[in-house]
C-alpha cells in the first residue's frame, strides 16, 4: 500500500523543479517594422539588388567621374572633331562634332537626367498619392469635385502648362523639374484613388473606424501602404517618361541649355550624326538603357517587398 501510494505521488509531481511545468513560458517575439521587413525581402531578390548596385555605381560615376577626367564640359579639343573612341588625347568614348569629350558630357548629362528623374518623380509621387487617397477615401461630392479638377487638367495641353509654369516661375533648372512633376501626378492620383475605393470597404478599415481611429491615420497608415504595389510600378514607368519629357523640352529650347547637357540632348544630337559618328548615339543611349533596365528590375523588387498582400 505504501509503495503504490508513493508511486502515485511521484507520478503527480511536476517534471521540473521550480514550478515551470512541462511547457515553460516562451520569451515574447519581437515585432518587425515595415521598413525592416521590406529590406529583408528585397535582399533576397538578386535581380533587384544587382540593379540597385548598378544604379548606385552609375550615380557615383556621374557625380565623381567628371572631376577625374582631364576634359571639361565645354572644353574643345581643336585636333579632334568627331573622332571615334581612342586613347589619343584621352578621348575614351570619342568626341562630338564640336570636339568636346563625349565621356565627360555623358557623365554631366547623367547628373541632369538622374536629378530630373528624382525631383520630378518625387513631386508627382507626393501630390498624386495624397490627392488620390483623399479623393477615394472621402467619396461623394468631394471625390466628384476633386476628380473633375483632374479631368480639367487632363484636357489642357501638357506643353501649355509647362510653358506657363516656366514663364511664371522662371528658367531655373530645379523649377523645370518641379514643373514636369506638377503635371505628371494626374495618372498617379487616378491609380491611388482606384486602389483606395477598393480598400476602404475592407474589414480592417471598418475595424479602424470602430476603434475610433482618425481619418488621417487611416489614410496614411492603412490605405497608402496597401496601395504601394501599383504606385511603385507606376513610379518605375514615370522615371523614363520624365527623362524623355525633359529631352523634349530641351530640344524645343525650354529645358537644359548650353553648356549644360543631358542624356536626352546627347541622344538627339547623336541621331543627326548617326551615320558618320554612331558612337555619339550609342554612348548616351547605352547609359540611358542600362539605367532604365535597372529601374524596372528594382521597381519590380520593391513592389514585391512593400506590398502587404504578398506577406
Amino acid at each position: 500500500m505504501t509503495s503504490s501510494h508513493n508511486a502515485t505521488c511521484e507520478d503527480r509531481r511536476p517534471d521540473h523543479v521550480g514550478g515551470e511545468g512541462p511547457n515553460p513560458p516562451q520569451a515574447p517575439v519581437k515585432g518587425e517594422s515595415l521598413g525592416r521587413e521590406a529590406w529583408r525581402r528585397l535582399r533576397h531578390n538578386h535581380a533587384a539588388m544587382a540593379s540597385l548596385i548598378v544604379l548606385a555605381l552609375m550615380t557615383l560615376i556621374c557625380v565623381v567621374g567628371p572631376w577625374l577626367l582631364p576634359w571639361g564640359l565645354a572644353e574643345v579639343d581643336w585636333n579632334a572633331f568627331g573622332v571615334a573612341p581612342t586613347l589619343e588625347g584621352f578621348h575614351l568614348l570619342g568626341t562630338d562634332a564640336n570636339g568636346r569629350d563625349l565621356l565627360t558630357r555623358t557623365l554631366y548629362g547623367g547628373r541632369i537626367s538622374l536629378s530630373v528623374a528624382l525631383v520630378a518623380t518625387l513631386v508627382s509621387l507626393v501630390i498624386g498619392v495624397l490627392y488620390g487617397a483623399i479623393a477615394g477615401y472621402m467619396g461623394g461630392r468631394v471625390d466628384n469635385l476633386m476628380m473633375r479638377f483632374v479631368d480639367i487638367m487632363y484636357s489642357l495641353p501638357f506643353m501649355f502648362l509647362v510653358i506657363l509654369l516656366m514663364v511664371v516661375l522662371g528658367r531655373n533648372i530645379l523649377l523645370i523639374y518641379a514643373a514636369i512633376g506638377a503635371v505628371e501626378w494626374l495618372d498617379m492620383a487616378r491609380i491611388v484613388r482606384g486602389q483606395t475605393l477598393s480598400l476602404k470597404r475592407r474589414e480592417f478599415i471598418e475595424a479602424s473606424h470602430a476603434l475610433g481611429v482618425k481619418d488621417r491615420t487611416i489614410v496614411v497608415r492603412h490605405l497608402i501602404p496597401n496601395s504601394i504595389g501599383p504606385v511603385i510600378i507606376y513610379v518605375t514607368l514615370t522615371v523614363p517618361k520624365v527623362i524623355l519629357l525633359e529631352s523634349f523640352l530641351s530640344f524645343l529650347g525650354l529645358g537644359v541649355q548650353e553648356p549644360l547637357t543631358s542624356w536626352g540632348v546627347l541622344i538627339s544630337e547623336g541621331t543627326s550624326n548617326m551615320q558618320g559618328a554612331p558612337w555619339m548615339l550609342i554612348v548616351p543611349a547605352s547609359f540611358l538603357a542600362v539605367t532604365l533596365f535597372c529601374l524596372n528590375f528594382l521597381g519590380d523588387g520593391l513592389r514585391d517587398a512593400l506590398d502587404p498582400r504578398t506577406r
